[in-house]
């Protein structure tokens, strides 16, 4: 009795794999088109998120007033200041100096450094 029921299951999972081949092997035209569709908006998503040019990071020890105004949060004031407070060991210094609030510091972390030239900070430099 054990062996035909494994027999028996067999013979149903065999014809159950044989539905799903032969149903596989049917063209589908309407799902086709929609796959053509989907691979080509995919492919234009590709093309216009090509890339972004590679930005190199603003150093906030020598960058000029202009530059530092293009980032994200700094305008006048705050260029002036980090102006002001250089040399800076760490760009965290922007923030733990109070030069620019915590939620600008988050936008601009990512885009800036803090490179050393002096040989005050040659021990401890740190980007």
């Amino acid at each position: 009795m054990k062996h035909s029921i494994i027999k028996t299951a067999l013979i149903a999972l065999t014809l159950w794999m044989s539905a799903s081949l032969s149903l596989a092997d049917e063209p589908q035209p309407q799902k086709a088109k929609q796959t053509n569709a989907a691979d080509k908006a995919k492919a234009a998503a590709k093309k216009s998120k090509a890339a972004p040019p590679k930005v190199e990071p603003v150093d906030i020890n020598s960058a000029t007033k202009e530059e530092l105004k293009k980032l994200p949060g700094i305008g006048d004031a705050e260029a002036d200041k980090i102006i002001a407070g250089r040399p800076y060991l760490t760009k965290a210094h922007l923030q733990t100096h109070n030069i620019v609030s915590p939620d600008v510091y988050q936008a601009l972390r990512q885009l800036v450094v803090a490179k050393q030239k002096d040989s005050k900070f040659a021990n401890d430099v740190k980007k």
